[in-house]
C-alpha cells in the first residue's frame, strides 16, 4: 500500500508588534513636513533626520535639503537637527552661520545628554557604550568631551582607564542591543565595582519593545525579514537578535524588491518587523510581496503597547524666516 503524500506545512507570516516608528521618529518627521509647510523650501536638515531612506527620500521631494555640515548651510536659512542630537559645537556653527534652527532631537537623547553633562560637572569619568562614529555618539560625546570615553562592546573593556574608580559611570546610546548592552555593563562592573549606573536605562522604550517581539517572533521562525536600512543602528540589532532568538536566517532590507526569492527555499514560517525609522507603508509592501508567494496567513505577535508621543519642537511657533533674516541684517 503507497503511503499518503504528507501534507504541505501552510505558509504564515508572523507580523511582530510593536515594529515601525517610535515616538522620537514619528515627531522628527513631523517637524520636517511641519516647517516646510510653515516656512517654505527649502528647509536645510543636518544630517539625515531619521535613518531610513524611504523617509529622506520623500522629505527631498517636499523640499527638505540634508547636508553632512553645518557650514553647507546658506546663511539666512532654517536647518534642522536631526533626532540623533548633536554636540554644542554644532549650535555655534549654526549661531556663527547666521541660521535660525530648529531642534528635532529625540526627547531620550536629550535625556542622555542631561545625564552627560550632570555627571561632567561632578567630575565623573563617564563610559559611554556604543558605536564609535554613530551621529547619536558623536552628539552625546560632546557635551562633556573631557569626561567621555566611549566603549564599543564587551570587547572594549579591557582597554579603558579611569581617573578615579570610585567616580565612574555608564551611560549607552539609545538604539543598542539590550542583552550586548548588559553584557558590556557587567564587564565593566567587573572591572569597576563602583560602577554607577545612569537614574533611568538609557536604552529607549521602543528599542526595547522592538527587540523584545523578535526574541518572541524568532524563536517561531524559519527565516525574519527586517525592513529598515543599512546605516540604522536599530534596526541592524534586530537582525541580530532574531538570529540569537533561534531564526536560522535574517536579512535587513530597505524595499519589498530587495528580498531575495531563494530566502524563501524550504520556509514555511517568515518573521517581520521593522526598525524604529521605518514608515508602516514598506511593512505593507513586504507583505503584500510574500502574499503573492503564498505568505498570505498573517499572525500578530505582540508583546506590548505604546503610547508615548512627544511634542514638537518649540521653535515651530516662532517665525523662523523673519528670524533668519534679522540674523544676516545684525552682520
Amino acid at each position: 500500500m503507497t503511503a499518503p503524500a504528507p501534507v504541505p506545512a501552510s505558509r504564515r507570516v508572523l507580523l511582530a508588534a510593536p515594529r515601525g516608528y517610535c515616538a522620537g521618529v514619528d515627531r522628527a518627521v513631523i517637524a520636517v513636513e511641519k516647517a516646510l509647510e510653515q516656512y517654505g523650501a527649502p528647509v536645510y536638515v543636518r544630517h539625515e533626520i531619521v535613518h531610513n531612506k524611504y523617509v529622506v527620500q520623500t522629505l527631498e521631494r517636499k523640499g527638505a535639503i540634508f547636508v553632512e555640515r553645518t557650514e553647507e548651510v546658506p546663511e539666512g536659512n532654517i536647518v534642522m537637527f536631526s533626532a540623533h542630537g548633536v554636540a554644542p559645537v554644532v549650535h555655534e556653527e549654526a549661531a556663527r552661520g547666521k541660521l535660525a534652527t530648529i531642534d528635532a532631537t529625540c526627547p531620550l537623547v536629550t535625556k542622555v545628554h542631561k545625564e552627560a553633562i550632570r555627571y561632567a560637572n561632578e567630575d565623573f569619568d563617564i563610559l559611554l557604550i556604543g558605536h564609535e562614529g554613530h551621529e547619536e555618539v558623536i552628539g552625546t560625546s560632546g557635551e562633556a568631551p573631557d569626561h567621555i570615553t566611549i566603549v564599543d562592546g564587551p570587547h572594549d573593556v579591557d582597554k579603558v582607564t579611569v581617573r578615579d574608580e570610585s567616580k565612574v559611570v555608564w551611560l549607552s546610546q539609545t538604539t543598542l542591543s539590550v542583552d550586548e548592552t548588559m553584557e558590556t555593563v557587567d564587564a565593566l562592573k567587573t572591572k569597576f565595582p563602583l560602577l554607577v549606573s545612569p537614574p533611568s536605562d538609557d536604552i529607549c522604550y521602543a528599542t526595547s519593545n522592538r527587540q523584545a517581539a523578535v526574541k518572541v517572533m524568532g524563536a517561531d521562525s524559519d527565516l525574519v525579514i527586517v525592513v529598515g536600512s543599512k546605516n540604522s543602528s536599530n534596526s541592524i540589532r534586530l537582525v541580530e537578535v532574531a538570529k540569537d532568538a533561534g531564526a536560522k536566517a535574517a536579512y535587513l532590507v530597505d524595499f519589498a524588491s530587495e528580498i531575495d526569492e531563494t530566502w524563501l527555499e524550504g520556509v514555511t514560517t517568515v518573521g517581520l518587523t521593522s526598525g524604529a525609522s521605518v514608515p508602516e507603508v514598506l511593512v505593507e509592501e513586504v507583505l503584500e510581496w510574500l502574499a503573492a508567494r503564498g505568505y498570505a496567513d498573517v499572525e500578530i505577535v505582540k508583546t506590548a503597547e505604546e503610547h508615548i508621543t512627544f511634542s514638537l519642537p518649540k521653535e515651530l511657533r516662532r517665525d523662523l524666516r523673519a528670524e533668519a533674516a534679522e540674523l544676516v541684517a545684525d552682520k
